[in-house]
C-alpha cells in the first residue's frame, strides 16, 4: 500500500490572548493520498487557514507533527522547512499572488530566482499551454481578467513540480463561471499530474469536483463520508474578498529566503 503523501499526527494550535489560550484547532489526525483533490469547507474563524498554514509549514502545531512523504516536516528548523517547503509545496492564494509589475513569464523567473535555477522555457509553455493561456507570457497581471490570473498562479505554483498543492479560497473573487473554471482546473490537475491537492472554500458548490470533503467548525475537523463529486456543476458563488492569513504568511516566507 502506498503511504500517504501528506499525514498530520495528532496535530494542534493554541494562541495565547493574555491570559486566555484559544483553541484554533483541536487535535487532528488525517492522512491525504496523491491523486486526491481535497475540499476542507468552513466559514471565516472556523480554523481551516490555521490547519493550511500548518500543513504549508508556515505556522508550526502547538502538539503533534505534519509528515510529508514519510519525513518529518512541521519539526524542521525554519530553513531546513523552508526548502523541503519550496521542494513539496506550491501555493494558490484568493489573491492569485502573482507581482503586479513582473509580466506572466517573469513571475516563473522569480520562482526559478528562489531556487537559483534557470528558467524552464519547455516546463512554463507546457503549463500555460494545458491551462490554455499559452499567449500571455508578456501580459502583465492587470492586464488579465480574475480567471486568467488565477489560471497563471497555478500554472506558477506547479512550475517546479510540488508534490503537494495548497490552495487557501482560490476563487474568492471570481465570478461564477470563473469560479468553478478555477475549481475545475485544480481538479483536472491533480489527475492528470498525480499531486495531492487541498482547497480550502467557504463555497459549499465548489467541492462538487473535489475526491473528499472535510468541514472545519470551531477547530474541529470532520470528513463528510458520503460525498461523491460531480462534474456539472452551477449556481452563484459567493464573494469573499480578502488577502488572508495563508497569502500573508506566505509572503513573509518568501521574503524571509532571500
Amino acid at each position: 500500500m502506498t503511504s500517504p503523501v501528506l499525514r498530520l499526527d495528532g496535530v494542534s494550535k493554541q494562541f495565547n490572548d493574555g491570559d486566555e489560550t484559544i483553541q484554533a484547532l483541536a487535535e487532528t489526525d488525517l492522512s491525504l493520498n496523491r491523486g486526491e483533490f481535497v475540499g476542507i469547507l468552513g466559514p471565516s474563524g472556523s480554523g481551516k487557514s490555521t490547519l493550511l498554514t500548518i500543513m504549508g509549514g508556515l505556522r508550526t502545531p502547538s502538539t503533534g507533527e505534519v509528515i510529508i512523504d514519510d519525513q518529518p516536516f512541521s519539526a524542521l528548523p525554519e530553513k531546513k522547512r523552508a526548502r523541503m517547503r519550496f521542494a513539496k509545496l506550491g501555493f494558490v492564494l484568493q489573491a492569485s499572488g502573482l507581482v503586479p509589475f513582473l509580466t506572466v513569464g517573469d513571475q516563473f523567473v522569480l520562482h526559478g530566482k528562489v531556487d537559483h535555477a534557470p528558467l524552464d522555457r519547455a516546463r512554463r509553455d507546457e503549463l500555460l499551454e494545458s491551462l490554455k493561456i499559452p499567449h500571455y507570457v508578456d501580459a502583465y497581471p492587470g492586464d488579465l481578467s480574475g480567471g486568467e490570473r488565477q489560471r497563471v498562479a497555478i500554472a506558477t505554483a506547479l512550475y517546479h513540480d510540488p508534490e503537494i498543492v495548497l490552495a487557501d479560497e482560490p476563487t474568492a473573487s471570481l465570478d461564477t463561471e470563473n469560479a468553478f473554471d478555477v475549481a475545475e482546473i485544480l481538479a483536472d490537475q491533480t489527475h492528470s499530474r498525480s499531486k495531492c491537492t487541498v482547497m480550502v472554500t467557504h463555497d459549499e458548490r465548489l467541492v462538487d469536483h473535489c475526491d473528499r470533503v472535510l468541514r472545519m467548525a470551531d477547530g474541529v475537523l470532520t470528513e463528510i463520508t458520503n460525498h461523491e463529486p460531480r462534474r456539472d456543476v452551477s449556481g452563484p458563488v459567493l464573494s469573499e474578498v480578502g488577502t488572508g492569513p495563508l497569502l500573508r504568511a506566505a509572503a513573509k516566507s518568501l521574503w524571509n529566503r532571500h
